[in-house]
């Protein structure tokens, strides 16, 4: 008995020893597939950090609601200590379910324990709302918010001023950041709105642990919709209006911050690494593109103490290699290629360089994964004593309508003349930033194209040109169709063999399918896609009826992102004109567009069936039902089931762009001799510059814009 007492105390020992390791977790989710019937498949990735080793704590289960089955991927450890003071690590999951999509519900899990820390914080628990209604605004499930922190966040207690948190959101909505228990840190400042803590006393030393709710809100009223065509409202967030402010989701971003020892100076640089460019700047989006490499490049300099690693906290199969420069500099090289699964996921990066006394800011940055990558176009940037001007080429940017463009304060406003499209903002006016990179002051602006918030599809060209000095850059997104035929033979037991052929014409004589050879076919936005749907059957009285078609960006019909172009065989979208064809054929045109948000493929999904002739009761006689209850009792004995086919991909027709730019990763634009000499004077005037803020602030917009288009 005292043998059994004695393996059991030390059973407790270890078990005990063991729990006090969790260090944080963060959780993101996207919807995937929407199945016929409602169900729509959900897709979860989960952060964990603790100590060594490096085994999970948290096991997600179904807190209320329909959770459907939750399935796991084996956890993948992204990042581990490398310093052999502390032993940390970070594991990633990936985790995914079906549900109906007609409630909300809730995934928790709660344990113990923190690791030691100032507060004696001890149990934890994550929750995540999750809701897969269709939104109005995006046609698809919600996306929660996306954020992540690096596993071990270490600051002198004399060097802690701002931790600035990511908050991200794939659906363009409102983030905010909830802290139930940040009344625990009487020194500490949570600014909601920015996700930011401050500090405004001095934090003891030692481990403080924060507990943070990243919950979404949307811009202006959507509705959320069930399966059954029941909808509910979601307002924005309002603090002082009496009205229901209930978040679209809410998932869990926890971390551990630990107070170190006080440095003799907290000047980036010195004791405290400091990131330089071509670092990426915190709240930064890339864009990758599924199976190529994508690579990020971390630079940081640190005269007092010596660089040994940059701790990342990214996707699990991300790689990392060091270089290590002179005068202190040392280098990183982020290497990932996106895989099938990661499609249309937005992925939070964060980084720091480290010392073992203490490292640098924590930067976090998020990369949007698509099919293929973004292009560039042609541009000049002009870096001037009081203003930045860029000109783009209208040539290598064909098709691009200036009216859907604007800076980033949408009051400033771009010219034009007979060949290029003109922007002109001073240092401090129209949403131009400054920002400290370390070893360069660099000024920042950008011109978006826009889109109607209501619009799921746009027959316009998605623009963004970031540029800056004083390393310029300039891209832009120019997206492509192209299209192949397909037939489809069925056999069913009623109507025997039968088939259906989906081709595009070359006009609306729909006499000329498009010849094979010309695949892949390419055309560009607005042009009219002439298509005809025919049904092929040696049954003599027989009738097509299209009941539905469907466009998505991808080639699976059930994708989340579609838009409706024709449903329960009524027209939805304006532009559809139909042709006079005989029963067993339909005859369409469609003006070409393009999804917003990225996307470069369009997909048409046609849902068909074929009934026999002159029975009132099928679906073909029933026609257009935008009513559900005007749905009656068919006599499914005289018509086929339902069989989809597709057309696609089509892609806008690309124009020659000739080479202007930066890399997707950060290149500079080469411009022209005269602005790479006066680059050489703009550090060197850097100090005269801030000087004249304030005098050049008062020279008007429409001065400037004269200026630039006389040099054109």
């Amino acid at each position: 008995m005292a043998h059994a007492g004695l393996l059991l105390l030390i059973s407790l020992t270890i078990s005990v020893g063991q729990a006090f390791s969790f260090y944080g977790g963060s959780m993101t989710f996207m919807p995937g597939n929407r199945y016929p019937g409602g169900k729509v498949e959900m897709h979860f990735y989960y952060r964990e950090s603790g100590k060594l080793p490096c085994d999970p704590q948290v096991a997600w289960v179904c807190d209320s609601g329909d959770c459907g089955i939750l399935t796991f991927s084996e956890p993948e450890v992204t990042e581990q200590d490398h310093s052999g003071q502390i032993n940390w690590c970070q594991y990633e999951r990936h985790m995914t379910t079906n549900v109906t999509g007609d409630e909300p519900f809730t995934l928790s899990d709660s344990g113990c324990c923190w690791a030691n820390n100032v507060h004696d914080v001890r149990e934890w628990t994550l929750h995540s709302l999750v809701d897969t209604r269709q939104r109005s605004d995006t046609q698809t499930a919600n996306k929660s918010p996306v954020s992540a922190t690096i596993p071990n966040i270490r600051v002198p207690q004399n060097c802690f001023q701002h931790l600035h948190l990511l908050a991200h959101d794939p659906d363009g909505d409102n983030v905010r950041c909830k802290c139930a228990f940040c009344h625990q840190h009487p020194n500490i400042n949570l600014d909601e709105d920015s996700c930011t803590l401050s500090s405004n006393g001095t934090l003891d030393l030692g481990l403080h642990v924060f507990e943070f709710t990243m919950e979404d809100y949307p811009v202006s009223n959507i509705t959320l919709t069930k399966e059954n065509g029941i909808s509910s409202v979601r307002n924005p967030y309002n603090q002082t209006a009496n009205i229901d402010s209930t978040p679209l989701s809410q998932v869990p971003l926890q971390f551990g911050v630990e107070i170190l020892t006080p440095v003799h100076s907290c000047v980036p640089g010195v004791n405290r690494p400091s990131l330089l460019t071509p670092t990426p700047l915190h709240g930064d989006v890339q864009h990758a593109a599924v199976g190529s490499v994508h690579i990020i490049t971390l630079r940081a300099q640190s005269s007092g103490n010596s660089i040994f690693d940059f701790q990342v906290s990214g996707p699990w199969n991300m790689s990392k290699s060091l270089r290590n420069a002179s005068q202190g500099v040392t280098e990183a090289m982020l290497t990932w290629t996106p895989q099938e699964s990661d499609l249309h996921h937005h992925v939070p990066v964060c980084f720091t360089a480290e010392t073992l006394q203490s490292q640098s800011e924590m930067r976090c940055i998020v990369i949007i994964v698509a099919k293929s990558r973004v292009l560039s176009g042609e541009a000049e940037v002009f870096c001037e004593e009081n203003s930045i001007s860029i000109a783009i080429s209208k040539a290598s940017m064909k098709g691009i309508d200036q009216n859907w463009l604007q800076l980033r304060d949408p009051t400033c406003s771009l010219t034009s003349n007979d060949t290029h499209i003109l922007g002109m903002v001073s240092l401090d006016t129209c949403g131009t930033t400054v920002e400290d990179s370390g070893d360069f002051m660099v000024f920042r602006n950008e011109i978006n194209s826009f889109e109607n918030p209501n619009e799921v599809i746009t027959r316009r060209n998605q623009v963004k040109i970031g540029f800056s000095c004083q390393y310029p850059k300039v891209a832009s997104v120019s997206n492509h169709y192209i299209n192949k035929k397909s037939d489809f033979i069925f056999t069913e037991s009623r109507f025997g063999t039968f088939s259906y052929s989906f081709d595009i014409f070359t006009d609306n004589n729909f006499s000329s399918p498009v010849d094979p050879s010309l695949y892949p076919l390419e055309i560009n936005l607005m042009d009219v896609l002439y298509m005809g749907i025919a049904a092929h059957s040696a049954l003599p009285e027989v009738q097509l009826f299209v009941e539905s078609c469907r466009a998505t960006p991808d080639d699976n019909p059930y994708s989340a992102l579609s838009y409706d172009i024709i449903k329960e065989g009524c027209i939805l979208d304006g532009t559809v004109e139909v042709y006079h064809s005989d029963a067993r054929t339909y005859d369409f045109g469609i003006q070409a567009f393009k999804f917003t948000g990225g996307y470069n493929e369009v997909y048409i999904t046609c849902s068909v069936i074929l009934c026999a002739e002159g029975i009132s009761n099928s679906r073909c006689a029933q026609g257009c039902l935008r009513e559900p209850a005007r749905k009656r009792r068919r006599d499914v004995s005289k018509e086929t089931d339902r069989h989809h086919i597709t057309q696609g991909p089509f892609r806008v027709a690309r124009h020659t762009q000739h080479s202007a730019a930066e890399s997707e990763n950060g290149g500079s634009l080469h411009i022209s001799a005269g602005t790479a000499v006066f680059s050489g004077l703009f550090i060197v005037s850097i100090v005269v510059l801030v000087g004249l803020w304030v005098y050049n602030s008062k020279k008007t917009r429409a001065t400037d814009r004269m200026y630039l288009m006389s040099n054109f």
